[in-house]
């Protein structure tokens, strides 16, 4: 009875943490959204926390239709799945973690949810995870039975990471400044130029207190560059 009513404390905390809601923490920070479950921690954390917890194994919560859903492929990895539907979303097969009751009963002789009466397809028999544990210790069954051993695991090459401000480089306002036209690395280096003013037509970046004045022949054959010296029409 004992091991049949045991429940490991990862599990209880994807049915109890929130997700989606701000992390505490980094509450000033951009993109703070705890979508990240620390199964060896057993508590919800945002993106801003990983590196504090990297060597742990880390579970990636994603939202669908204002419900929390985890990638098949991932629980998988954790415990059995079998029977509870899936749904396919952006190219990946997704479990919904908790239960979906519906407002209106269902009628009719299909398959219908062991826990919450949602109805579902063949042959599936559990509308989420937590409706599958909850009929396992229903059951009186050994949940033990289900899990699988999971050492490691981390999150996938395609979830973003944000950076501390500390690692952004100092010189992010020169980024969008374009080089000058005609100029070369070489002639950048040998004549540095701090202040920078930026034309709204094609001819180069001025340097205000560069040593080199640019003599009024080369500005006027800049400035005349992608158009032609203007001919009149003789009069007749």
């Amino acid at each position: 009875m004992i091991m049949a009513m045991w429940k490991p404390a990862w599990l209880e905390a994807l049915n109890t943490q929130k997700f989606f809601i701000a992390c505490s923490f980094h509450e000033h920070a951009k993109k703070n959204e705890k979508n990240i479950c620390c199964l060896d921690c057993c508590t919800s954390i945002c993106p801003h926390c990983v590196a504090a917890h990297r060597v742990h194994r880390l579970l990636q919560v994603r939202r669908y239709v204002y419900h929390d859903v985890v990638r098949l492929e991932d629980l998988e990895k954790l415990i059995d799945c079998s029977s509870v539907q899936s749904y396919t979303i952006n190219s990946s097969k997704v479990v919904f973690l908790k239960k979906r009751p519906q407002n209106r009963q269902f009628k009719g002789s299909g398959n219908i949810c062991t826990s919450c009466d949602r109805s579902l397809q063949e042959p599936y028999f559990h509308c989420s995870l937590d409706c599958k544990v909850e009929y396992i210790l229903r059951q009186k069954k050994d949940l033990s039975a289900y899990l699988r051993p999971c050492k490691t695991l981390q999150l996938g090459p395609d979830f973003f990471i944000p950076h501390d401000a500390d690692d952004e480089t100092t010189h992010s306002t020169l980024v969008d400044v374009d080089e000058p036209m005609g100029s070369s690395d070489s002639e950048n280096l040998s004549a540095p130029c701090p202040n920078f003013v930026r034309k709204k037509r094609s001819g180069p970046y001025i340097c205000a207190r560069s040593a080199n004045r640019v003599s009024d022949d080369d500005m006027a054959a800049n400035m005349s560059r992608r158009k032609g010296v203007p001919h009149r029409s003789p009069l007749c």
